[in-house]
């Protein structure tokens, strides 16, 4: 299996995020990136640098209003005398049903849903490699390959059509989704991240074409908290095509796997011509955010379930999984059980 990421993804670094009302380090650290790169190495991987894929795979997704805000956030921010080293909100309107507005400041408010998704100058270059390198692995796919990685830092399924949140700018799971769409009409993204996938749930919502299912901690008191629950089952078109498996704080490999058999249940009935896996490491019992206790054999048997069931291309997108001992180990195992060759 063929992995993609370029270092220049490396120089997006908020120092710090709102959470609390308290600024704290940034979990979403640059050197996920190395540990994750060895990670993958470690499991036979051959690891390549993205190709410059342009603006047009990631305005599949998003807006063009919302790119040119996170194009031009930054250098605009700057003119204000006194304000933040980084685009951080402080106003957002309580319904985005007024008018659009023209202050960067208010901006700020309409597209970043939190404060853990600040736009620095070195942000527009690492979140288009980012996404780039999820294009890629989607190319590899439709060249051929029955699977590609995409180390995509920062990650990207709390990222909506036209808002960032939750340390994701750009939705790397929707544009492969839709990339693979050239070829594979129909796409079942499988997000196994700590956190519920809201951005990716937003973009597909009312769509039957793109199947979407999230395994992740119960929102009730958990980020993203507004979406994720259990009756979400999409709208319109999208009716019954969306599918979420809330689990309980501190769920363990047993009770994760008898999930995982729900959510392919659900891929299987979708007969997808096509998988993106959204990836995250962050259900490990050692991941900093502490929400579920996956150990390296329950990454290496999420990584089986799938490959033992699922027998269409599968692209597999880096979404979280923060900094401990055994990040690097447990996407190792990952791919180890779902099969590097």
């Amino acid at each position: 299996m063929k992995a993609f990421y370029s270092t220049k993804q490396v120089a997006h670094f908020p120092e710090h995020f709102l959470v609390n009302g308290v600024f704290q380090p940034n979990p979403e650290h640059p050197d996920r990136l190395a540990r994750l790169a060895e990670g993958a190495r470690a499991a036979g991987l051959t690891v390549a640098e993205p190709r410059n894929h342009g603006m047009g795979p990631i305005a599949k997704v998003h807006t063009p209003e919302y790119l040119a805000f996170l194009k031009g956030a930054y250098k605009r921010w700057s003119y204000i005398d006194g304000a933040s080293p980084a685009v951080v909100p402080d106003i957002r309107p309580v319904a985005r049903d007024g008018k659009y507005p023209a202050s960067v400041v208010a901006q700020a408010g309409y597209h970043m849903s939190d404060a853990s998704s600040p736009v620095t100058a070195d942000t527009w270059d690492s979140i288009c490699w980012s996404a780039w390198s999820a294009v890629e692995a989607a190319e590899a796919v439709l060249a051929g390959d029955p699977m590609a990685y995409a180390l995509c830092r920062p990650p990207g399924h709390h990222a909506a059509a036209d808002i960032a949140g939750g340390f994701c700018y750009f939705n790397n799971s929707g544009i492969a989704a839709t990339h693979l769409q050239s070829r594979f009409p129909r796409v079942a993204i499988l997000d196994v991240d700590l956190h519920h996938g809201n951005g990716t749930q937003q973009i597909f919502y009312r769509r039957s074409d793109v199947l979407t299912v999230s395994i992740h901690a119960d929102p009730e008191r958990f980020y993203p908290f507004f979406w994720g629950h259990a009756d979400e089952r999409g709208e319109g078109a999208g009716l019954g095509y969306n599918l979420n498996i809330p689990l309980p704080r501190q769920t363990g490999d047993a009770d994760y796997l008898k999930a995982l058999k729900v959510a392919l249940d659900r891929v299987e009935a979708f007969a997808p011509d096509a998988l993106v896996v959204a990836l995250g490491i962050d259900a490990s019992v050692d991941d900093p955010f502490g929400g579920l206790a996956v150990t390296p054999d329950g990454f290496a048997g999420i990584g089986a379930a799938i490959a033992g069931r699922i027998k269409c291309p599968i692209t597999i997108v880096q979404e979280g999984g923060y900094i401990s001992d055994t990040l690097g180990f447990n996407l190792t195992r990952f791919l180890e059980g779902i099969g590097t060759n």
